[in-house]
């Protein structure tokens, strides 16, 4: 007897069914040990029910489940055997392998220790390195033990089905991408709270939101001067600091913490006009002055020609010491440039316009020999004034040194030979003096 179309059908399919394929098939029972599963064959299947762990309280008939065929020889109840686990291994490592080409996120938990690192479970066993753990130094590994986290692919053994996974990586990455994200959201000059991670001699560098680390330079910290980023900040100080600029290609951000406060010197010229009488404070000495400070974040220079109305003041430290006030004038602002320039000497009145009258020249004067050189000697002929004797003035007779006629401290009588107000220089002359006595008295120091 032929067989019908429908018979003919129904035996392709069978044969269809090997062990060891992948099958669809339908919930049409649940006991106690088994789930019975119609999947098209001249009877049905069966997978234990242990296989069903993880949908436990989702399962009932009717449900599609996918199953692999284990052998097509009957069991002792009369199934067919079928594996959904060994079905959802394929299924997963066919994923696992998309995931892995395509440097794609998994999920999954970390189960136990194992030697080398942790073994995972993202819907089939994997292995995870120590190394591949935490992208930070980890003081207890037990903590991770139960995790649930995300983790990328890093090797695939197809042969073996075997799956290496790193969680560092996986931190790495989410990491750059919030950073990409929190670079086109921050704004300039937005106030952040960051944390100090290092300080350096030009400034320190300062952690904020999503590990971004940018730096702030010790012109930014202060209105005043600053000798070291360290007099400010140290390591792990928690601030808050101004954004000043954002560079989105190279991911690089400049802070400011002088930013987040007035400028003082906006009302310098108000607070602290060109010719006012003030009082700072000497706060550094250099070899061409002293810096005042008048508040913080407002300082000043006090210029070694502004000390006193002679030239004698070879350093500031002669007239100035560290820590002083002192009442000064303000003689020049420079408020773009945020320069203030003091004066001492202009406190009291310059004895240079009346020199010329009280020493014309061609006058014979007292002075006291106060420093020699082999050029000369400085003659104090007054207090705060002092004149210059050339040793070609001294004598008419060729002397090799003024020490061969002058001693320090010696008062001796003088004549004027010129005076030059505007470099405050005064000529004098010995040998000019005809019969007139060289000395007045002896003084010597």
């Amino acid at each position: 007897m032929a067989k019908t179309e429908v018979e003919k059908l129904l035996d392709e399919k069978i044969a269809s069914f090997k062990r060891d394929a992948i099958v669809k098939g339908t919930i049409s029972e649940i006991t106690d040990k088994e789930v019975i599963i119609d999947f098209g064959y001249k009877t049905e299947g069966f997978i234990p029910k242990t296989e069903f762990k993880k949908d436990t309280d989702v399962i009932s008939p009717g449900m599609e489940v996918f199953a692999i065929v284990e052998s097509l020889e009957l069991s002792s109840n009369g199934f067919v055997p079928l594996s959904k686990e060994k079905a959802d291994t394929l299924s997963n490592w066919e994923n696992i392998e998309k995931i892995f080409e395509k440097n794609l996120t998994v999920e999954g938990v970390i189960l136990s220790r194992i030697k080398g690192g942790f073994e995972a479970d993202i819907g089939m066993k994997a292995f995870l390195p120590g190394s591949q753990l935490d992208n930070k130094p980890i003081i207890d590994y037990d903590q991770y033990l139960g995790m649930k986290s995300c983790f990328k692919v890093i090797k695939i053994d197809r042969k073996r089905k075997n799956v290496v996974l790193s969680r560092k990586k996986f931190l790495e990455e989410a990491r750059e991408e919030n950073k990409k994200v929190y670079f086109n959201q921050i704004q300039k000059g937005s106030i952040v709270k960051g944390k100090v991670r290092n300080v350096t001699d030009y400034g320190v560098f300062i952690e904020i939101d999503n590990g971004i680390v940018g730096l702030l330079h010790i012109n930014d910290m202060s209105w005043g001067r600053v000798n070291h980023p360290s007099e400010m900040f140290s390591i792990d100080n928690e601030i808050e600091i101004v954004i000043l600029d954002i560079n989105l290609e190279k991911q690089l951000v400049a802070f400011g913490y002088k930013q987040r406060f007035p400028n003082p010197w906006e009302e310098i010229e108000i607070k602290y006009p060109v010719d006012s009488i003030i009082e700072g404070k000497v706060v550094n000495i250099t070899d061409y002055g002293a810096f005042i400070q008048l508040e913080n974040g407002i300082e000043g220079l006090l210029h070694i020609s502004e000390l006193s109305w002679t030239n004698k003041v070879k350093h500031p430290s002669e007239i100035v010491t560290m820590g002083d006030i002192l009442k000064l004038k303000v003689i020049d602002i420079n408020k773009s440039a945020q320069k203030i320039s003091f004066s001492l000497k202009q406190l009291e009145s310059n004895p240079w316009p009346q020199i010329a009258e009280k020493f014309p020249v061609g006058s014979i004067v007292k002075g006291k020999v106060y420093h020699i050189i082999d050029l000369g000697a400085f003659i104090e002929i007054e207090k705060g004034i002092d004149g210059f004797l050339h040793i070609s003035n001294i004598s008419e007779k060729q002397i090799n040194h003024p020490s061969e006629i002058l001693r320090k401290g010696q008062k001796i009588n003088v004549m004027v030979l010129d005076i030059d107000q505007d470099n405050k220089k005064i000529s004098l002359g010995i040998k000019q003096l005809g019969d007139i006595p060289l000395s007045v008295e002896e003084d010597l120091e």
